[in-house]
């Protein structure tokens, strides 16, 4: 990007930034009610599985934080061009109390409420965006390298993870273990794995997941595995290099750069993680991943 271009969606993007001035609409209109994640899934008529977290990663912050900030900016009016009492407006604001909203205030505006109001028009600090979401400034991440394949629907036996996706190794390493020593390893295929939730708004801790691998249709899956099948169609596939802690910038990059300038839209289905090579003997940068966001059939 040069130092002439404006930072934002391009021009593909144009599908994209409709549906995200529904949201944005959507919010100022009901800016005093907490957030509704499902109904604004809606209001973009985008996928539930995946909206929260294009919006995240082309914006840089999550639907909590642009409320937040549209109810701080909403407040510098209200302490600019009205007489409600501070205390009113801190309430008004979403906070349970005064010492509250004047930190936060004072952290984004330059100056605490008090301050501000008495300063009037003339001297008051505004935020550079006027408080507005802008999307994030293109060409700082990494590109990758990303084909659309149609992938059929297979039957996986999982073991369920609940928890940090970090941490799903200790999924992938009981169903080895049970693999081993029923005798079975020879019987399955590649690995893989189902990631339900999205990071961007799902505490760490109910984050849910599974470690998987493929099976025939006429595998028996037993305890404590379970059988699923996985989405058939279309999928984005982002074919990753390097340590598994580092793959976070590759989904940020294939959700707010690659999704949002493809024409495409993400289907109601959980992205899949499938592992090429062993980690057991595999040096971290050299692990090749292929990264699986489904998508709804093209127009």
């Amino acid at each position: 990007m040069t130092q002439h271009e404006k930072p934002g969606l391009s021009p593909k993007d144009d599908g994209y930034l409709r549906r995200f001035t529904r949201v944005i609409e959507y919010i100022y209109a009901h800016l005093d009610e907490d957030p509704d994640l499902a109904m604004l899934a809606e209001v973009a008529a985008l996928s539930p599985w995946h909206w929260h977290r294009v919006w995240q990663s082309a914006y840089g912050e999550s639907i909590v934080a642009t409320v937040k900030r549209l109810r701080l900016h909403r407040a510098s009016a209200d302490l600019t061009y009205s007489r409600m009492p501070i205390a009113e407006i801190a309430t008004r604001a979403g906070y349970s109390s005064l010492e509250a909203f004047s930190r936060s205030f004072k952290k984004v505006y330059g100056q605490s409420p008090s301050v501000y109001r008495e300063a009037g028009v003339e001297g008051r600090l505004e935020p550079a965006n006027g408080g507005a979401p802008i999307p994030k400034t293109r060409g700082t991440l990494l590109m990758h390298q990303v084909e659309i394949k149609s992938i059929p629907t297979e039957k996986l036996a999982v073991i369920p993870h609940k928890g940090a996706y970090m941490e799903i190794g200790k999924a992938f390493e009981k169903a080895i273990g049970v693999l081993a020593s029923r005798n079975l390893l020879g019987q399955v295929g590649i690995m893989k794995g189902l990631y339900y939730s999205d990071p961007t708004h799902v505490p760490e801790d109910e984050l849910q997941s599974a470690a998987g691998v493929a099976v025939s249709d006429g595998f028996e899956v037993e305890a404590p595995f379970e059988a699923v099948r996985t989405y058939g169609g279309d999928y984005a596939v982002l074919h990753y290099k390097g340590p598994y802690a580092d793959m976070k910038w590759a989904y940020e990059w294939l959700y707010g750069e690659w999704l949002t300038q493809s024409g495409r839209e993400p289907a109601d289905a959980p992205c899949m993680e499938v592992y090429l090579n062993n980690p057991r003997d595999t040096a971290p940068a050299d692990l090749l991943t292929d990264i699986c966001l489904p998508l709804k059939p093209a127009a």
